[in-house]
């Protein structure tokens, strides 16, 4: 059996090969990763087929007391590596945001995550980290998305962040979505989430929406209704209705069943 597993708190998870362990989700292992040894907390099960295991390196243990007091050792180290990292970015003027900091189990490693919007030469910065550590130090960058999924949280929905309930990865998501659901004119406020980009369900039925809009004409089209002529100036699809403006001036709702165009 496969399980994902997530080592880095912004990241979706990697798959390792779980055989001749008995694991559960949100329980904490130790894995061989990019030439180091890994703490990762299991996200999902996935069961796959014998070959596949073969292929996927494989958990070396679940975490035992001794592993999981080095994880809490290393976490209260990451808070403070990470006020050192933003302090030597901001010496430097580096227009970045350092988001998250992560020790590697066996110490020899240590990632920071971070936001920016163009493209930032932190190799001095690097060099800075290194010697104040002397450990090996990788800087990666991430998405707003990926910021939320790490600290966490709820929508306006109630439920948890999408970016957290799904381990796959979210599709993008554009104001075309939420023109598609006839939502765009709410304003980008109402519509994003957490990280300030619009928000992750708003993709889950643009595709349905889409699909339904072809049934309508389009604003601005010429449409007859009631052997008379007009023109459709909106659409409500959850009510199946099309408002028109006749040649006089006035405008109606009408069935979409009652027109032709």
């Amino acid at each position: 059996m496969n399980v994902k597993a997530k080592i880095f708190s912004w990241d979706n998870g990697y798959i390792f090969n779980a055989s001749g362990w008995d694991l559960k989700v949100g329980d904490t292992v130790i894995v061989n990763f990019d030439s180091g040894l890994e703490n990762a907390k299991i996200s999902e099960l996935k069961p796959t087929s014998e070959s596949n295991d073969k292929e996927i390196p494989k958990i070396i243990r679940r975490a035992n007391i001794f592993d999981l007091e080095i994880c809490q050792k290393n976490r209260k180290k990451e808070i403070e590596a990470l006020e050192v990292c933003r302090e030597m970015a901001k010496k430097r003027k580096l227009i970045m945001k350092i988001v998250d900091a992560h020790f590697s189990f066996d110490g020899g490693k240590i990632t920071f995550s971070f936001i920016a919007e163009k493209r930032v030469d932190f190799r001095d910065l690097v060099k800075d980290l290194s010697k104040k550590f002397q450990k090996s130090i990788r800087l990666q960058q991430i998405g707003s998305r990926d910021e939320a999924k790490g600290k966490g949280g709820f929508g306006i929905c109630g439920e948890k962040l999408c970016c957290m309930r799904f381990s796959a990865a979210l599709q993008s998501v554009t104001i075309e979505d939420a023109k598609a659901q006839q939502m765009g004119q709410r304003g980008s406020e109402r519509l994003s989430g957490l990280c300030d980009r619009l928000r992750c369900c708003l993709g889950f039925e643009s595709g349905q929406y889409r699909e339904n809009l072809k049934k309508f004409p389009k604003n601005g089209q010429g449409i007859s209704y009631e052997k008379r002529k007009g023109i459709a100036t909106d659409r409500n699809i959850m009510t199946e209705q099309v408002t028109i403006e006749s040649e006089n001036g006035n405008k109606k709702k009408v069935s979409l069943k009652d027109i032709k165009f």
